[in-house]
């Protein structure tokens, strides 16, 4: 029991270290987080002590994929449900194509620029098409843009953008089976007995210090998130779709929101994002760094080329563009785990999914830093600013 502790130990140092190195630099939290769990694994590996991170312990990846389940939950309860039918054709544009530009743009560079078999390549495809909505929403969140409608546009074109990929997972690689279907009418079921029935138990039960609204919120996360790893499919799926159906009642209730910021960005969150650096092979990564830039350029380009054109289009700002454009190019959780299926199931080898994890991170990493860094809408931060403070000013 006393190495559990003193693995806990480290993971909160590098919490901290993390968290303090995000600060003196003025980056994301949830960036400096990835980084050093890069930098610590490749540390450890050099003390020979590979494994004192305990990544793949149950408990760990317990903590991790909470951390991923309730912070894409709560990008989704910050979704006001008004400003996305103002703006759905916006949201929907820019993730349909945020996803089919880099699923057809790496796919071809895997297959035809470093000679993959047709399924890894597919495979390439899948894994470099996505968004990372945890990575998105903590940097928006940092920045309160979460706020803004603008933030909300592409918290939304993200959840469609990684729909999409999980959609061409399934059809390429996992055919629709009869736990797919008890799924879809299990979420379907869950998804309006929560809505009918969240507001009332919150107003019956909450407002105590047991925090009723958090452990009902985490049931419910997790017996849906449950039945979508029983199909086949992934427990961070459903989440963002509960936290839309829940953002009349939940995104409402400021309070609540900042309980649960709490556990996630203090206690979840860390395990998350440092476990994704750690998985990173520095070694396979410089050994095929050529292959490396191909794949990373090939969702860099795509996503661009897609997204920036169409951002214009419908009147964005150059910095709005760029910045939105980049914020889409990051990818993490359904990259990862796409990845991890074409492993499993021998779609891809151990060489290729080093390569497209380290893509992968690396793309949540280097748009979000040059997005903040060098094109970061102020205008709509300071925007954001005056509404964080206009309740204090009004002396509610």
């Amino acid at each position: 029991m006393d190495q559990v502790w003193l693995t806990a130990a480290l993971w909160f140092a590098l919490a901290l270290l993390a968290t303090l190195l995000g600060t003196w630099l003025r980056v994301s939290v949830a960036l400096t987080e990835i980084v050093v769990g890069v930098a610590a694994q490749v540390l450890l590996d050099a003390l020979g002590r590979s494994h004192a991170l305990a990544s793949q312990e149950g408990w760990v990846t317990f903590l991790a994929g909470a951390g991923s389940v309730v912070l894409t939950f709560l990008a989704g309860a910050e979704l006001e449900p008004e400003a996305f039918r103002r703006r759905w054709r916006e949201s929907t544009a820019l993730g349909l194509v945020g996803f089919g530009a880099p699923f057809l743009g790496a796919a071809w560079a895997a297959r035809f620029l470093l000679g993959w078999d047709p399924r890894a390549s597919w495979l390439a495809g899948v894994a470099l098409s996505t968004t990372s909505v945890a990575v998105v929403y903590a940097v928006l969140l940092e920045l309160g843009l979460n706020r803004t409608e603008f933030g909300k546009v592409i918290l939304s074109a993200c959840f469609i953008n990684d729909l999409g990929t999980v959609i061409a997972l399934g059809l390429l690689f996992a055919p629709f089976t009869a736990r797919t279907a008890v799924f879809v009418a299990a979420l379907t079921t869950g998804l309006v007995a929560l809505v009918w029935a969240t507001g009332p138990f919150f107003r019956r039960y909450g407002g105590r210090t047991a925090e009723v609204e958090t452990k009902f919120l985490l049931l419910a996360l997790s017996l849906l998130g449950g039945l979508a790893a029983w199909s086949g499919s992934e427990a961070v799926l459903p989440a963002y779709v509960i936290g839309m159906a829940l953002a009349g009642v939940v995104g409402r209730d400021h309070g609540l929101l900042r309980r649960l910021r709490t556990l996630t960005f203090g206690l979840l969150t860390p395990f998350y994002f440092i476990r994704a650096g750690s998985f990173v092979q520095v070694s396979t990564v410089l050994a095929g760094f050529a292959p490396f830039l191909v794949l990373f350029a090939a969702k860099a380009a795509s996503k661009f080329v897609g997204i920036f054109p169409l951002t214009r289009r419908y009147r964005y700002a150059p910095d709005e563009a760029m910045y939105t454009t980049l914020l889409m190019s990051t990818g993490l959780t359904f990259g990862t785990i796409s990845s991890l299926y074409g492993l499993t199931h021998g779609i891809i080898t151990r060489s290729q999914y080093s390569l497209l994890v380290a893509v992968v991170i690396a793309s949540a990493v280097i748009p979000t830093w040059v997005a903040n860094r060098f094109f970061l809408p102020h205008h709509h931060v300071e925007r954001a600013q005056e509404v964080q403070a206009a309740p204090a000013f009004g002396g509610e």
